[in-house]
């Protein structure tokens, strides 16, 4: 619970870029740019700064995944089940890649 406590910061900017982003969805080619390019390209900025700053952990990509459930229902349909694995995903390669990138 400390660690959920202490990086905070990272859940909220991944909770705004899952929430209000979609907001900005009016068609379908907005939709797939957001999907595609917007929502990974800023879970994986955040993912390498969180493991830039913290010790590698599978809770951070498992809370992501979690996060971006709800959106099925609020913004997408059953055919984006893929994107919640795949954030997941990106989230993990980007904690990773900022771990390997951390000074020791």
């Amino acid at each position: 619970m400390d660690k959920i406590k202490k990086n905070w910061i990272y859940y909220l900017i991944i909770f705004i870029t899952f929430y209000l982003i979609p907001i900005l969805i009016k068609d379908t080619g907005s939709g797939i740019f957001i999907l595609l390019i917007v929502i990974p390209l800023i879970t994986l900025f955040t993912s390498i700064i969180y493991g830039l700053s913290n010790k590698f952990d599978f809770i951070y990509p498992l809370i992501v995944a979690i996060l971006f459930i709800p959106t099925l229902f609020i913004y997408y349909n059953t055919s984006a089940w893929v994107y919640v694995i795949a954030y997941s995903m990106i989230a993990l390669i980007g904690e990773l890649l900022g771990k390997t990138l951390q000074r020791k």
